[in-house]
């Protein structure tokens, strides 16, 4: 999520969501309440639920790749 979902989410403020769920409850024209699992950019293991107020055209559809673990120096 950036600027473009809301502007709640500008710079460094931007997440990766897992989304679990949309509800159903009467929003804004556009707009939708979501609830999913922020992502740590590194591993792509969920950090924290969140339930979030975004407009729909600003989401993205990603494939997240976590960033390949660092070899140890031998």
């Amino acid at each position: 999520m950036d600027r473009r979902a809301s502007v709640q989410f500008n710079g460094p403020n931007a997440l990766v969501l897992r989304v679990i769920s949309v509800s159903a409850r009467a929003t804004y024209d556009g707009w939708a309440w979501i609830t999913g699992y922020a992502l740590d950019p590194e591993t792509g293991k969920a950090t924290v639920r969140r339930e979030i107020f975004v407009l729909r055209s600003g989401l993205q559809i990603m494939r997240f790749k976590p960033q390949s673990p660092r070899k140890a120096a031998r």
